[in-house]
This record gives structure tokens, C-alpha cells and sequence, in this order.
């Protein structure tokens, strides 16, 4: 497990707002289901848990600045750091009462990502990485998957939402990887799906039109397990690319000729 201060930080603050989440979490099969109701219930608890993670990063580290789904961006006096907070990824997971979400938060330094903690507060499972230090889950070390042959690999993905748009490339893509791969994913939280490709659970992972608050953190962790991240091009991954490619050496490589054959 990685004891530094600044993961302290990061793991106290994911595990105050866990506790918001879980509680609202157990509230939301108890909604009546309808866009009013629990679309708005979500996103009070998207805003609190944001809340309650700006104000313990703030205490921690005065001066930082912040990057957040919900708050937008918020200039610190600290030019060289920033965080980047989503508080709920997974959002209709949560609203439909499916346990697959987390809080996803990841530092960064310099324009470089430094740290990233990925917290699925339903089945208690910490995701966390820092730069030169590995990756673990809860406390056991992690590495991306062995698996070399595409035939045997499962891959994730994320599909558009209504009014994204994006969704003949979306299926064009997912109609290659089917073709090229074993099997494939929607899990519906980008920051766990990387989280996944870092423990061997994914071998592969692609999206597009994701935001820093999405990948930032899961990003760092599948780089500190080992594997390859890049954009769907096969370009360098930084904390502004908005389109994602990871896996280890060799699933990385075909999941990129996959994509370029269905581009």
C-alpha cells in the first residue's frame, strides 16, 4: 500500500464522501422513478460529495487548484497543481440502483499526472497509484493482464448516452472489436473500466468524448500497473486527451488496429 502524504490526502478525502454516497445510495430505490425525482437526487449527491471532497482537498493542500464535474474550474494560488474530481462516475448506474460506480480523483503537477484514486464505495474496493510508486488495490500490488492473443481478450467500452452523439462510430468500433477480441464490455463508469484494465479483470479499454475528471486518475493507475495509454490513435495520453486506448503491450497494439480499421 502507498503510505505517502499526498495519497493520504486523497484516500481521506474519497472515504468522507463514500459515506454521503452509500447512504444516498440505499435511498435510491426507494424513489419514484422518473426524470424529476431521481435525476435530481443524483445530482444533489453528485454536488455534495463534490462539496465534501473540495473542502477536505482544500484544508490538505491550500492553494490548489481544481478541475470538477459538477463545480467546474476553480484557479488556486498554486500554479503547479490542480485536481481533477468526478465525485460520482457511473451516475446512471447509481440511478438505477446497479452497484458499479466510484469516486475518481487524480493530481496533477507540472501538466503531468502524479497520483489517481479510484474508490467503487459500493463494494469497497480502493484503486490508487502514484507516480514511480505502483498500483494496488486495497493492499495488494496489481498489474495489468498477461494475455498476448486477441482471441482470449475482453475488452471494455463506452457507449454514447442519448443526445451525445457519436453513435455510428461508437457501433462501427464495437463491431471491429467483437471481430478481433473474445468479448466485449458496457460497464458504464470509465473510471473503474481503466481501474479494471490495472488488475487484469479488462484487458483492453477504449471511449471517446471522456473529460479529465473521467480518466485522469484511472489513467495514472493503469500506467503505474504496467499497462499502455494512449489516445484511440495511438497518440501520447496527457490530461487534456478526450479519447482513451489502454491495455497492456500487446492488446494495446491490436485494440489500435482494431480502431483504425473501423475508423
Amino acid at each position: 500500500m502507498i503510505r505517502t502524504p499526498v495519497m493520504t490526502v486523497m484516500i481521506d478525502a474519497a472515504t468522507k464522501a463514500s459515506r454521503s454516497l452509500k447512504r444516498d445510495f440505499g435511498e435510491i430505490e426507494n424513489l419514484q422513478v422518473s426524470m424529476k425525482g431521481p435525476g435530481d437526487f443524483v445530482s444533489a449527491a453528485d454536488k455534495k460529495a463534490e462539496k465534501i471532497i473540495f473542502e477536505s482537498l482544500s484544508k490538505a493542500r491550500p492553494g490548489y487548484g481544481f478541475v470538477m464535474e459538477e463545480s467546474g474550474v476553480v484557479e488556486g494560488s498554486d500554479q503547479s497543481h490542480r485536481w481533477h474530481i468526478d465525485p460520482l462516475d457511473g451516475t446512471t448506474n447509481f440511478l438505477h440502483a446497479i452497484p458499479h460506480a466510484a469516486i475518481s480523483i487524480a493530481l496533477e503537477r507540472d501538466g503531468a499526472l502524479v497520483a489517481g484514486v479510484v474508490y467503487d464505495f459500493i463494494k469497497e474496493e480502493l484503486f490508487i497509484g502514484e507516480k514511480g510508486q505502483g498500483a494496488y488495490l486495497n493492499n495488494r500490488r496489481i498489474r495489468v493482464s498477461a494475455r498476448r492473443s486477441s482471441a482470449e481478450a475482453l475488452i471494455g467500452t463506452g457507449i454514447p448516452h442519448i443526445g451525445k452523439g457519436g453513435h455510428a462510430e461508437s457501433q462501427r468500433e464495437i463491431a471491429q472489436a467483437m471481430l478481433t477480441f473474445q468479448n466485449v464490455r458496457r460497464m458504464g463508469a470509465a473510471a473503474l473500466d481503466l481501474a479494471y484494465v490495472a488488475c487484469g479483470r479488462f484487458d483492453g479499454f477504449w471511449e471517446r468524448k471522456l473529460n479529465s475528471w473521467d480518466i485522469a486518475a484511472g489513467a495514472l493507475i493503469v500506467r503505474e500497473a504496467g499497462g499502455f495509454i494512449s489516445n484511440m490513435k495511438g497518440g501520447e495520453f496527457t490530461v487534456d486527451t478526450t479519447d482513451v486506448c489502454a491495455g497492456n503491450e500487446a492488446i494495446h497494439l491490436a485494440l489500435l488496429a482494431a480502431l483504425k480499421k473501423a475508423a
